[in-house]
C-alpha cells in the first residue's frame, strides 16, 4: 500500500546536500522522513564532533548544521 499524501515520506538520497537543525539530531541517513526500502542501511553521522558538516560514508549526501 502507498502511502497517502499525510503519510508521504520523501524519497531517500534524491538530493546532494540537506541542510538540518538542531532539532533534528541524532541525524541520521536516511532521515527519518525518508522511505528506506530503495536506499542504504540506516547510519548515524556525528555532525557536531565534525564541525556542522557530515558526509554519508553510503551515498555521499552531505549535511549541513544551520543552527
Amino acid at each position: 500500500m502507498l502511502p497517502t499524501d499525510a503519510t508521504a515520506q520523501k524519497p531517500a538520497n534524491t538530493e546532494r546536500v540537506y541542510q538540518v537543525k538542531r532539532a533534528d539530531l541524532p541525524l541520521s541517513c536516511p532521515t527519518p522522513e525518508m522511505r528506506l526500502w530503495n536506499s542504504h542501511p540506516r547510519v548515524y553521522l556525528p555532525i557536531e564532533a565534525e564541525g556542522g558538516t557530515s558526509t554519508c560514508p553510503y551515498c555521499g549526501a552531505k549535511y549541513e548544521l544551520v543552527d
